[in-house]
């Protein structure tokens, strides 16, 4: 069985580890916090003090880091996985990170002999938890039908979307939909509380028509209960936000929708409040329009 190394286990990151742990596959797991590494051990995995350490003992090694600078410093840094990887070893990264930057990590590990996967997920905590991801990968179909066994014990839905990059660019499209339907969420709500109608009464008309979509099956309810812990960080919308626009400069794609999502979503991390759910856009409509969303 392959043995794996899992560097980054956040939010997601420690759910996803503890699934492929669960699947049998021997794991290496690597954390700047030792909290979830100490979980992780205590569940059967192997501690590692560095990313390096990882790489030389495993065959696949996975990263799930908060931006491209942090994956560029975990795999060719200090102690960094290139130190100890070896031909023919798998580099999986689950990150969202710009797909440019994606291409340029492949193309140096490529170098070594070492092939890469971008194979960033969607699904929030919970799908992380319950193992029903969806991943994006971009990269050799040679090495995803290697670790694909893997993929299985992460998520339900695989999907080669083509070279290196290919992966974050189909997260990168993702994103722009999730904001999209966060911010609309949102708006929503308020213009039906304060339109004068029960916004609860309005989710469940429309939620089953053409306006139906994850994010009205999943997010009312916990706005309405007065949850807007994360989730998925707002924080982290804002930086994929950041890469998806920085992705259409380069290429000259007009994205109007996705530039005034971001306007948005820097609000809240100027008003401090990065750390809540996307969905918690919500907090930012309720400003602008002087209302607040009645709670259970």
């Amino acid at each position: 069985m392959l043995r794996v190394g899992y560097i980054g286990l956040g939010l997601m990151g420690k759910s996803i580890a503890r699934n492929i742990l669960k699947a049998g596959f021997p794991l290496v797991v690597h954390n700047r916090s030792q909290a979830a590494v100490d979980e992780l051990v205590n569940e059967g995995a192997v501690r590692a003090s560095s990313p390096a350490q990882v790489s030389e003992n495993v065959d696949v090694v996975f990263t799930n880091l908060p931006d491209s600078p942090d994956v560029e410093l975990v795999v060719f840094g200090s102690h960094g996985i290139i130190e100890s990887a070896r031909a023919g070893m798998i580099f999986v990264d689950n990150s969202t990170i710009k797909p440019a930057v994606a291409r340029s990590i492949a193309a140096r590990l490529a170098e070594k002999g070492i092939m890469a996967l971008d194979a960033p997920v969607s699904g929030g905590d919970i799908g992380a938890r319950n193992g029903t991801l969806t991943i994006m990968v971009g990269g050799p179909a040679e090495a995803l039908e290697t670790v694909t066994p893997i993929f299985n014990a992460m998520g339900k839905t695989i999907t080669h979307v083509g070279g290196s990059g290919s992966g974050q660019v189909a997260k990168a499209a993702n994103q722009i939909m999730v904001a999209a339907q966060m911010v609309a969420m949102a708006e929503l709500l308020i213009f039906a509380q304060k339109a004068g109608t029960d916004p609860r009464k309005v989710v469940d008309a429309i939620k089953a028509g053409a306006a139906q979509c994850w994010t009205l099956d999943v997010k009312p309810q916990r706005l309405f209960a007065g949850n807007r812990q994360p989730g998925f960080k707002a924080s982290m919308q804002t930086k994929d936000l950041n890469i998806i626009m920085e992705t259409a400069r380069e290429y000259g794609i007009p994205l109007p929708s996705a530039a005034v999502d971001l306007q948005l979503y820097t609000a809240m991390l100027q008003a401090g409040l990065g750390d809540l759910d996307n969905s918690a856009i919500l907090n930012i409509i309720e400003g602008l329009a002087n209302e607040q969303l009645k709670t259970e």
